[in-house]
């Protein structure tokens, strides 16, 4: 069984997908946009992402643009987390993809004997940094 975070995103998921293929050196697959559909969406949306994958270096994210029908909203409940073991690469990453967005727990050793950071990005997605130390 394989547990897999699906990204919704309200008409800037390309643009999203981008930032997080430089913050995680990964590769935008199985890009597909709403052109060819059969969906009622606006003819603006037609080049928007109704489906892609975020793929390499050990991340797997799929992502979309939802429909202007779709009600969205930055969400709480859910976090992804990224488990690191070296503290060199969890600064660099915590820094690339918190920039631009909200810090709730800055990067810094926990009682726990690690790194831990827990941002919102600048897309409204929740992230947490955990490297062991």
């Amino acid at each position: 069984m394989t547990v897999q975070a699906y990204l919704a995103f309200g008409g800037n998921c390309q643009e999203a997908l981008n930032f997080y293929a430089d913050c995680f050196n990964a590769e935008i697959k199985n890009r597909q946009t709403y052109a060819d559909k059969e969906l009622d969406v606006p003819s603006s949306y037609r080049g928007k992402l109704q489906h892609a994958e975020l793929k390499g270096n050990g991340v797997h994210i799929m992502a979309y643009d939802a429909t202007p029908d779709t009600p969205l909203t930055d969400g709480s409940k859910i976090h992804l987390s990224i488990d690191l073991d070296q503290k060199e690469k969890a600064e660099k990453l915590y820094k690339k993809l918190s920039s631009g967005g909200r810090i709730h727990h800055e990067l810094r050793e926990r009682e726990w004997k690690a790194l831990f950071a827990r941002f919102t990005d600048r897309y409204g997605i929740n992230w947490m940094i955990n490297c062991d130390i």
